[in-house]
């Protein structure tokens, strides 16, 4: 998906430009979380052109390589938010193998995946040397849990109400529309989890109100009088 629009592109224009004047001559770590269906991947897709734009290599990535196997993602069963929230993914491997080597003074060697969650097996992804100033933009769920934040130099988090971004994963997926459905408890509730547990939006560098494709905005949810997590 390709969205256009004025105050979408000044938007991105001005998130790009912070991420590539930051910490020139070293490598860069860049988080875009939010909900399934806030508009992550799009958006962080966007965000890596305009830095490559400007001169620096980008080394794209998804959390969707580093799952946990079958066994460990469904120990508390196949419906548990917890579950969800607690046991998708394997953040030592993310960081062994992602985030770390991107810290300063580092060799700069990572991988780009650790395990296949549909084969249920691990990757042996070859290792690849990034640039002394490439800039790592990585996007998913979940980024803003306590054990990454320090491995952040730059994070945006996506607010987007559940109404909205259950109903994209719908159009997208064939998943159920409705936030309250059953079949999709496991997900929302596991986030839910997450909003409680981590208040993303606190330790977010930036919080951009994703509602509007086309334009979105910058916003400073404490400032607006409302908390994400009741939304």
């Amino acid at each position: 998906m390709f969205v256009t629009g004025s105050r979408r592109d000044a938007l991105l224009a001005n998130l790009a430009g912070r991420a590539a004047e930051m910490h020139q001559g070293r490598r860069l770590r860049v988080a875009v979380d939010g909900v399934d269906g806030a508009g992550k991947s799009v958006l962080a897709g966007e965000l890596a052109d305009r830095i490559e734009a400007a001169g620096r290599q980008v080394v794209r990535a998804s959390i969707d390589r580093f799952h946990r196997s079958r066994a460990e993602r469904y120990r508390l069963g196949r419906t548990s938010p917890e579950g969800f929230y607690r046991d998708s993914y394997d953040y030592q491997r993310l960081c062994e193998f992602r985030l770390t080597p991107f810290a300063p003074r580092v060799s700069g060697r990572f991988r780009v995946a650790a395990f296949d969650h549909r084969s249920d097996l691990p990757v042996a992804a070859p290792e690849q040397v990034a640039d002394p100033d490439a800039v790592l933009v990585l996007h998913g769920i979940f980024l803003h849990r306590p054990e990454l934040r320090e491995h952040w130099d730059f994070s945006l988090f996506l607010h987007v109400g559940f109404d909205v971004s259950v109903a994209r994963c719908a159009a997208r997926d064939g998943t159920p529309a409705d936030p309250a459905a059953a079949g999709i408890r496991r997900y929302v509730e596991g986030q839910h989890l997450y909003f409680r547990e981590a208040r993303p939006w606190d330790h977010a560098s930036v919080v951009v109100d994703n509602t509007d494709l086309a334009a979105p905005m910058i916003i400073v949810p404490a400032k607006l009088g409302f908390d994400p997590a009741e939304r």
